[in-house]
């Protein structure tokens, strides 16, 4: 059986990325989507996500580059935090608090999250990996991306830049650590994300080279959808542009029948053992 969960990051960081996400559910593409809990936009997403149960939601914990809800804690760029990372001066602490925060923010205004990442993947380190877990399990929640792309993903993906590719293979020696940490933490995951080596990039041709090579197991489609426009150039984002591309793909998407999309609430009730 193949599962995917087909979300989106970046919920609330500007009104095109919101309304992107929106249409896209309402198209029956998107099932899941994370949302950020102090952007520019983060009110309007938190209306969106409230009269639409439908769309599972998570929290985009957002360690760098975005607003933190405590003082203090962010880096402005995912540079700095990783080398306070290499340089052992990470607080764990001050992450698990900035992460509680963060989720309830959130849960305060009546959201049922179902998952939890973060922005940049920052959780594929294990000292961020678990103060996140902890500020999570706490609030109650249980699923957690795995933020790590498999071989064959990366081989799908005909468009992606080099230093992507490089990266995402370099990145998966950390995978085993992640899951142990995951395990240990109570929490379920899937058997890897696709996509992220074409952040991007992502366009048609990408998504149905990514869906044809597809194998039996639960994975989660990253995307980030959204519309090119003056907030979006204003926001702590690379991706503007290629927003647009995404949301264009994702609108001619053709779910293959052999796939079942799901959302991770649909993923605690049926949770992955494997791995």
């Amino acid at each position: 059986m193949t599962r995917l969960i087909l979300n989106a990051d970046d919920f609330g960081l500007t009104q095109g990325v919101n309304q992107a996400i929106g249409e896209l559910h309402r198209a029956g593409v998107l099932t899941s989507t994370t949302l950020m809990a102090n952007e520019n936009a983060t009110e309007e997403a938190i209306e969106i996500a409230r009269s639409t149960p439908s769309l599972g939601v998570g929290c985009h914990v957002v360690l760098v580059a975005g607003e933190p809800v405590l003082q203090g804690v962010l880096q402005p760029t995912l540079g700095p935090f990783l080398r306070q990372l290499i340089t052992g001066r990470i607080d764990s602490a001050q992450i698990e608090a900035e992460s509680a925060a963060q989720i309830h923010l959130l849960q305060s205004r009546g959201l049922t999250l179902t998952h939890i990442d973060t922005h940049k993947h920052t959780h594929m380190f294990p000292a961020v990996l678990r103060p996140v877990l902890r500020a999570a399990h706490k609030a109650g929640i249980r699923a957690v991306r795995n933020p790590f792309e498999p071989a064959w993903s990366l081989h799908a993906t005909p468009n992606a830049p080099w230093i992507r590719r490089t990266a995402g293979t370099l990145l998966r020696r950390l995978e085993p650590a992640f899951r142990r940490i995951v395990a240990e933490e109570g929490f379920t995951t899937t058997d890897g994300s696709i996509g992220i080596s074409a952040t991007g990039s992502l366009d048609a041709i990408t998504l149905n080279s990514l869906l044809a090579h597809l194998p039996a197991g639960t994975f989660e489609l990253v995307t980030h959808p959204g519309y090119n426009d003056a907030d979006l150039a204003k926001a702590h984002t690379r991706l503007t542009a290629s927003r647009d591309i995404e949301r264009q793909a994702l609108l001619v998407f053709n779910r293959p029948p052999e796939i079942n999309l799901i959302s991770y609430a649909d993923l605690l009730l049926s949770p992955h053992t494997d791995g």
